[in-house]
């Protein structure tokens, strides 16, 4: 034994392990809190109200029945990832009509080739899954793969005119792949544009966000906006439980600013390390904004379930109360 360290401690018995266990682990802090229990924060069950969810048809075939995990007419966005046949992304949308959700399709203006293909895509959807409803997006790739660069030129085309709901982007840190300075004039002027057409055509219109860890940073950019005469209601979005290492892997994929820095110190705090990572203390400190402040431009929140569906359904269900009852169980 080399000198100045400790000898061995003796082990506890049989009898005392499973109490000696639950002391170590209490200390750490590793045990989660069971799913079901709630925040008891009225103003959050408020907040929860209509919030959203995304799924990828992939992600989406592994839930047998969306009706047990959220409440009926959730609103469901279907990420459409470059390479995914249209094919399954209607049978999806199809099948979350069917399941009594509604479906919000993505539409990406940098994959989409011509007119035609985005006549095709809006034809199926409307006509085989009864979608009423689209995100309109730029996009994830750098190189346009055909005539469009942005979703204004999709509002343009006009296939748009008969939807009931359109949303567009935002971005509270920034989009370096809209303007490399991080600054937000291009993004500021894109969004008056598009308040004005949905103004001009009567489509009801809203901002969602990528996903961020930080409330700060989220109220003063929704601040801005109305200063900047953006008077669109925020959708936010918010990152569903997962491990610590998977959040941060997707948040510098996505290019998530300022607000990564949560995610920093919590994995340097080694009793947190190894817990899953909830979205529970930024959605009460919003909440408690938007009770004291009701002219919070955030609306509704919008979750992307990047440790899996099933889990971020429930966490909504633990914290949402009555807004988060699966409709299965109405």
């Amino acid at each position: 034994m080399m000198a100045g360290l400790p000898g061995p401690r003796p082990r506890p018995d049989p009898v005392t392990r499973p109490r000696f266990l639950e002391s170590i682990m209490a200390l750490l802090n590793f045990r989660r809190p069971a799913p079901g229990a709630p925040l008891a924060d009225a103003s959050v069950e408020a907040l929860m109200q209509g919030f959203s969810m995304e799924v990828m048809p992939r992600t989406a075939e592994k839930i047998a029945d969306f009706r047990d995990l959220l409440p009926q007419q959730t609103r469901v966005y279907i990420a459409h990832i470059d390479g995914i046949p249209i094919a399954e992304m209607v049978a999806t949308a199809r099948r979350l009509r069917e399941e009594g959700m509604e479906p919000m399709p993505h539409f990406p203006a940098r994959i989409i080739a011509n007119r035609a293909e985005l006549a095709d895509w809006v034809a199926r959807y409307q006509g085989e899954a009864d979608v009423r409803e689209a995100l309109m997006l730029g996009g994830g790739v750098n190189q346009p793969k055909g005539v469009y660069d942005n979703s204004m030129q999709l509002l343009e085309t006009g296939l748009f005119d008969s939807f009931r709901r359109l949303h567009v982007a935002g971005h509270p840190e920034g989009n370096r792949d809209i303007d490399a300075t991080g600054g937000d004039a291009v993004l500021l002027d894109a969004l008056r544009w598009k308040a004005q057409f949905a103004r001009d055509k009567g489509i009801e219109m809203a901002i969602v966000t990528q996903f961020a860890f930080e409330s700060a940073p989220i109220i003063d950019w929704t601040r801005h906006l109305r200063r900047e005469a953006i008077d669109l209601p925020v959708h936010l979005g918010i990152a569903g439980p997962a491990k610590l290492q998977t959040l941060i892997k997707f948040a510098i994929a996505c290019g998530v600013g300022p607000s990564l820095r949560v995610l920093q110190k919590r994995a340097r705090d080694v009793s947190k390390l190894l817990l899953p990572f909830e979205p529970t203390d930024l959605v009460r400190n919003l909440a408690a904004h938007k009770s004291e402040n009701p002219d919070f431009a955030v609306d509704r929140l919008h979750f992307f379930p990047l440790g899996g569906i099933k889990t971020n359904a429930e966490w909504t269900q633990a914290h949402g109360g009555a807004a988060a009852r699966p409709a299965s169980s109405s």
